[in-house]
This record gives C-alpha cells, sequence and structure tokens, in this order.
C-alpha cells in the first residue's frame, strides 16, 4: 500500500510541478511559439522584448496566458507521467543490473524512455495548443495568412476537431511526434542527469544553509542550469516540430514533407544556424525558470505528500 502511495505522491507533484512552471513562464511560451512559427503565418512578433510589449498592447493580460489552460491540461499529465515514469524505469533498470547506483548509461535510457512515454501520451494536445497560439495571435489574421479569423475563434475541441476532420484523423494530430520524440528523449535525458550531477554538489546534504532562501535559491540554480544546457543539445528538434505542427491548416499548402525535408529547407533557405536555432533566445528565456520550478515543485511538493503519508502510517502503527 506504501509502495502505491509513494507512486501516487510522484505522480501529483510531477503534475503540480508541471503545471506551476508553465504557467510561471506562459507569456514566453507563446512568444515563443510565435516567434518559430512566424515563417508560416508570414508574420513577425520581433525581439523577446518587443514581442511581449506588443502582445500586452494588443491582448493585455490575457494575450500572456493565451494557450495556458490547454497547456496547464497537457502539461499535467505530461509532467506526472515523466516523473513517474522516470522513477519507475530506474528501479527496473537496478533491479535488472544491480547496480545500487545506476550508471551514467542507464540513467540517460531511464530518462529518454521517461519523455517519450509522457509525449506519446498527450502530443495532441501540444499540437492544439501550437495552432492555438499562432491561431489567436492578432498579427496572424492579415490577409496571406494560413490563419483565418475564424480559427482565432476556435476552443481546445475545436481546433482538435477541425484539425482531425481536415488533416487525415489521428494521423493529423499525431503530426510531428516523432522528431518530438526524437527531440525530447535526450533532453529530458540531460535534464534529470545534469540535476541528479549538479544538486548534490551545488547543495551538498551536509549543507545546512542559514537561510530558507538561500537553499531554495541553490535548488532553484541546479534546476536552471539543467534545462538551460539540455536545451542547447536539443533546440532544432523544437524548430522542426513546431513548423510542423503548424502547417497545413486552413487547408494550405504543406511546405514541409516530414522532419528531414523540413531541416533540409530551413538550413537551404536561412542557413543549418540562424534556421535552426531561431527562437532560441525566448526558448531559453522560457526554459531556464521553467525548469528550476519545475524540479523545485516537484521536490516540495513529493517531500510535503511523503511526511503526510508517514504520519498516516505512524498514526496506524
Amino acid at each position: 500500500m506504501y509502495e502505491n502511495s509513494a507512486v501516487i505522491n510522484t505522480f501529483i507533484a510531477g503534475g503540480l510541478a508541471g503545471a506551476t512552471s508553465r504557467t510561471v513562464v506562459s507569456p514566453l511560451e507563446r512568444l515563443k511559439i510565435i516567434l518559430n512559427g512566424k515563417g508560416a503565418a508570414g508574420q513577425a512578433y520581433g525581439g523577446v522584448w518587443p514581442g511581449l510589449v506588443r502582445m500586452w498592447r494588443e491582448e493585455g493580460f490575457a494575450g500572456f496566458m493565451k494557450g495556458n489552460g490547454i497547456n496547464v491540461v497537457r502539461i499535467l499529465p505530461y509532467s506526472a507521467i515523466q516523473f513517474t515514469s522516470y522513477g519507475y524505469v530506474k528501479t527496473l533498470f537496478a533491479r535488472w543490473s544491480g547496480q545500487e547506483t545506476l550508471s551514467t548509461p542507464f540513467r540517460l535510457a531511464a530518462g529518454a524512455t521517461a519523455g517519450i512515454l509522457a509525449v506519446s501520451a498527450t502530443y495532441p494536445l501540444d499540437l492544439v495548443r501550437a495552432r492555438l497560439s499562432i491561431a489567436t495571435a492578432n498579427m496572424s489574421r492579415s490577409s496571406g495568412s494560413m490563419f483565418t479569423a475564424e480559427d482565432a475563434k476556435l476552443g481546445i475541441m475545436g481546433m482538435t476537431k477541425k484539425v482531425y476532420r481536415t488533416e487525415g484523423g489521428i494521423r493529423g494530430l499525431y503530426r510531428g511526434c516523432w522528431a518530438t520524440a526524437v527531440g525530447v528523449a535526450p533532453y529530458v535525458s540531460l535534464n534529470f542527469y545534469i540535476y541528479e550531477t549538479l544538486k548534490p554538489i551545488i547543495l551538498p546534504a551536509d549543507y545546512h544553509p542559514t537561510h530558507d532562501i538561500e537553499r531554495v535559491g541553490r535548488q532553484l540554480l541546479s534546476g536552471a542550469l539543467a534545462g538551460g544546457t539540455s536545451l542547447l543539445f536539443t533546440h532544432p528538434f523544437d524548430v522542426v516540430r513546431r513548423k510542423l505542427q503548424v502547417v497545413g491548416i486552413g487547408g494550405a499548402n504543406r511546405e514541409f514533407d516530414g522532419a528531414i525535408d523540413c531541416i533540409r529547407k530551413i538550413s537551404a533557405r536561412e542557413g543549418f544556424w540562424k534556421g535552426m536555432y531561431r527562437g532560441l533566445v525566448p526558448n531559453i528565456i522560457k526554459v531556464v525558470p521553467s525548469i528550476a520550478v519545475s524540479f523545485y515543485t516537484f521536490e516540495t511538493v513529493k517531500d510535503s505528500l511523503t511526511r503526510w503519508s508517514n504520519r498516516d502510517r505512524d498514526d496506524i502503527d
């Protein structure tokens, strides 16, 4: 019963960690999607600060939170599955290998497995969120855009039904999924690995800070460094994923015939570094606090739930 309780605690803590972290960086999340998709929409928000200012001026606080509802709906199960499956797969590897402390290859493999499982379970929501973020941007409604005013009015269910109806059913909802999985696998692996490597160094077990704020700061720093470093290796996959997610809406001709064709055409048109690392700055600005808050929230909530569970067990005993 208590093993099940530990799994449930991990699942809850993982879900809350994802929801909290994504809400904190919701404006940057939406801006990143718009910047990555601006070639398809034929529009540009500009840089990070000008884009945020324009978003606030034209749409207010609601613009900052646009798409965050579906983002939270998606990230709750995504993050919960990711954290839970990571712990479970690590346990399986430990039993299979007989290693008390898993080696680096096993830890990286556990992270990759967790990322693939999580993205496979929640990808359609991610695609719909990307479509809504682009379609509701005021600039995307101009003449010649692949997004229409009707698209901008669609909600979660409306956009899901439209993609399913006009883009090949389930296949349309999973457009770009394999590119996402390929990008997520190393990203999640590096996230967990770097965080678990850095945290004991930045916040040793025998270190007892004078103030809680110092402990929190060190824990957040571990997550921030993990997220930023991982992103440098995997950002091109995120660019490909967003490009594939926003093509074909409204019956427009699809610009890319799969992930490989997308990379080839972007590299030929813009150059590899410029094209495949487009939107890196807002992505880093978003990911660093997001991962920091995610790991901090996860451990804080899980520790609290564990103490609560142990207290109930002591009461029963």
